[in-house]
């Protein structure tokens, strides 16, 4: 399976709502290998590839290099050389319509004006691939691009992390037990979880 991260390169980004994609893939290399943390990433595709071991199956990690909204050139080029269909291919990425730490798996779909998924979805000619929707809510004050791009306030920061390890959580049951299972599993659990009111960050 072919899991990608959106967001975008460079050290002034990776704090921001819009990276949160990378994080949970950084965060899944290193649980995945808890006996060697440092995973090999390499660069190929115009992005960062790491490939790990769930049991019997391999997942390909994919961090695009390639700005935001030109994410789908990596994740084509990574396709065509694994061989990976679409069905295979899960989209880790910030989501404005869902709640701050909120996390949900669903397949297909719009974009919603999200310059990745856009990308994405032109360069496969189709919208079918899978998605890990990280919420980060939206800004109650001031441009949106600027709250996407901008670095979380420290206790912001630090409430999306429990979101980033159950979105590593998410992905680890899709590659054991097939999305479908996966997909009811978590977002039952995400509606308990709202409903409890458990989880919220603010």
């Amino acid at each position: 399976m072919l899991v990608v991260g959106l967001g975008n390169p460079g050290a002034r980004y990776s704090g921001s709502p819009h990276n949160v994609g990378f994080r949970v893939l950084e965060r899944l290399a290193g649980h995945l290998n808890a006996e060697s943390p440092r995973v090999a990433w390499t660069e190929r595709f115009q992005a960062e590839l790491a490939l790990l071991r769930v049991d019997a199956g391999e997942l390909i990690l994919l961090k695009p290099l390639t700005f935001m909204n030109a994410s789908g050139t990596s994740v084509k080029k990574a396709m065509s050389f694994f061989e990976i269909p679409v069905s295979d291919t899960l989209v880790v990425h910030d989501e404005l319509d869902l709640a701050f730490g909120c996390v949900k798996l669903k397949r297909g779909g719009g974009e919603a004006g999200h310059h990745g998924l856009e990308s994405v979805s032109a360069e496969l000619g189709s919208r079918d691939y899978a998605r890990c929707r990280v919420g980060v809510g939206k800004p109650t004050e001031g441009p949106l691009v600027d709250y996407l791009l901008t670095p979380l306030p420290a206790l912001r920061h630090a409430a999306l992390e429990s979101a980033v390890d159950r979105s590593c959580q998410a992905i680890e049951l899709v590659a054991r037990e097939g999305f479908e299972r996966a997909m009811n599993q978590v977002n039952r659990q995400q509606l308990d979880a709202s409903a409890s009111g458990a989880g919220r960050p603010d």
